[in-house]
């Protein structure tokens, strides 16, 4: 039986950041427009929370009874290590799923936007079928698409429109960032894992493009993102203040940019979820001053 600390390396935290930093800049976009509800931003956190560790309890569960994890380089996975039962951590996935699900209908309910359930289901089904069912399309290379959607796109402008009850255009512009940083967790894990997961049959976007090209997509992945906060100082003259992140993207694009691998790869997955949280909490402020 797998002891809590197992559960929760399981839960991998490292990528929590990806699902704390589009909350907050949704929620900085309402701040700005002068409409922030605190309880609803608080309740949105937790629905990307529970998808998080959701997706990734269901990834540990499918590919861990593929047996893709067995020579897994990264952090700890409960099925491929024998840690837990495969039975145990789809439970567990179910349940954030489940949680997920229910205080995403609270927010549907409290906006009266009943066309959120069809998002809602969209979300849980993105996150079951990345590396669940026959075919799974996070090993057809459309991991990073899914994750800038829904943790970029999908995640910014829901957290703007249950607080605002409307859309401005801002929260679409400020999803882009932060897509791209969510698909940068992504990249440098699958950079990583090339060496088991090309001959374990996953074709991820790392797989299919080769070692060369996923380190300049990972590059991209990190500084487009301070390109985007100085474009949008024209509309949002505080959106700059992200900038102030960049000393810590140098570090882990270096370590990309030098050839890191395997074990190496793992502090590079850690400093970039850093920056990734450290961008994201500026460029929240940078947005909700947008309200002076």
């Amino acid at each position: 039986m797998a002891t809590p600390s197992q559960w929760i390396a399981g839960a991998r935290p490292r990528t929590l950041p990806a699902a704390v930093v589009p909350v907050a800049v949704g929620t900085g976009v309402a701040i700005g427009y002068g409409g922030a509800v605190w309880w609803r931003a608080l309740l949105a956190l937790f629905v990307a929370l529970a998808l998080q560790v959701g997706v990734n309890y269901a990834n540990d569960y499918s590919d861990g009874v593929r047996g893709t994890d067995d020579e897994r380089v990264g952090p700890m996975r409960l099925v491929g290590s024998g840690a837990a039962a495969p039975r145990e951590v789809l439970s567990a996935a179910l349940g954030c799923f489940l949680a997920a699900a229910a205080a995403g209908l609270v927010l549907v309910v409290a906006t009266g936007a009943w066309w959120l359930l069809l998002v809602g289901a969209v979300s849980i089904a993105a996150a079951w079928f990345y590396t669940g069912g026959s075919r799974p399309y996070g090993y057809r290379a459309l991991g990073e698409i899914s994750v800038f959607v829904f943790f970029g796109l999908v995640a910014v402008a829901g957290t703007t429109f249950v607080q605002l009850e409307w859309l401005p255009w801002t929260a679409l512009a400020a999803s882009v960032p932060v897509g791209l940083l969510a698909c940068a967790m992504l990249v440098v894990n699958n950079l990583r894992d090339i060496v088991t997961d090309r001959p374990a049959g996953k074709r991820t976007m790392a797989v299919v493009l080769g070692d060369t090209r996923t380190r300049t997509l990972y590059t991209l992945c990190l500084v487009l993102p301070l390109v985007i906060a100085v474009v949008l100082t024209p509309w949002q003259p505080f959106a700059a203040l992200a900038v102030l992140a960049t000393p810590l993207a140098i570090g882990p694009v270096k370590a990309v940019r030098q050839g890191a691998t395997g074990p190496a790869l793992i502090a590079t997955l850690q400093q970039t979820g850093r920056f990734q949280l450290v961008y994201g909490l500026l460029f929240t402020v940078g947005l909700a001053l947008h309200a002076l």
